[in-house]
């Protein structure tokens, strides 16, 4: 496709084939809106019906339902949704829970679950993405979720915030092993975002156990603002679109030095 100057402005993603996970809400939801709008054919996968979700229907999504933990369903639906679209050039993987609990007394398989799905499935995620981009010949871009929990442990959220941690290890280990296959791998450490997975129950009880009100929480940070899912959207679109960026962590919380890489 033959592309102007001005398409390329207004929509910088034209032609561009994507994948993210977890899309049906939150935060998935909006990248897959921001990345759809930004021109990119979008499949947005989600253990959950994705195809409920407005960014499907409104912004011509390709919605697919996709347990991440399952190896073998995660290469299926990829290479499916891959075939679909004419390629594959970007993974977002984004899917994820927030286990909570006091990390010496949690059940064995609490922890196993949450690792399941918050370390193992962008493992899953990103190894179907690392065989269609060897298919292809081409090289790709993969995107991770992973959470300023990853670099800043808050009290008795260590069932979510380990696996982060690890995830942080795993997307710098994909870019140290495959940047030489053109692949850049890049990462988000989110702040505080309300959606589907922080919910109003669990931001009361997360600023509880940080000792603040839900409005301290929420914007507890060096601009005393919120962050939205929506900023973070775009920071994953601006990482997209960054061509000799490898092995970079974007951290968007509004400013807190306790997260600051370094």
């Amino acid at each position: 496709m033959f592309q102007t100057a001005s398409d390329t402005a207004m929509k910088p993603l034209l032609g561009k084939a994507v994948i993210v996970t977890g899309a049906a809400s939150g935060i998935g939801r909006e990248i897959a809106r921001t990345f759809s709008g930004a021109g990119a054919r979008v499949a947005a996968l989600d253990i959950n019906d994705p195809a409920s979700a407005g960014n499907v229907a409104d912004e011509g999504c390709r919605a697919y339902r996709c347990d991440v933990t399952d190896a073998d369903i995660v290469g299926r639906v990829f290479e499916n949704a891959a075939a679909e679209m004419g390629g594959l050039d970007i993974l977002v993987t984004n899917a994820g829970s927030a286990q909570q609990g006091a990390i010496g007394d949690l059940p064995m398989n609490e922890l196993r679950r949450s690792f399941e799905l918050n370390f193992f499935g962008h493992q899953n995620a990103c190894q179907a993405a690392i065989r269609i981009f060897r298919q292809q010949g081409r090289g790709g871009t993969i995107l991770f979720n992973i959470s300023n929990q990853s670099v800043n442990p808050g009290k008795d959220f260590g069932p979510y915030g380990i696996p982060k941690a690890a995830t942080l290890a795993l997307m710098k280990q994909y870019a140290v092993d495959h940047g030489r296959e053109g692949v850049r791998v890049n990462g988000v450490n989110a702040g505080r975002i309300r959606s589907g997975l922080m919910t109003e129950q669990m931001i009361l009880e997360r600023a509880s156990a940080r000792g603040m009100t839900p409005h301290e929480y929420m914007a507890g940070n060096l601009l005393g603002v919120e962050v939205t899912a929506s900023d973070i959207a775009d920071a994953f679109l601006h990482l997209a679109l960054m061509e000799k960026v490898n092995a970079a962590v974007l951290t968007v919380d509004g400013g807190v030095i306790a997260t600051s890489l370094r």
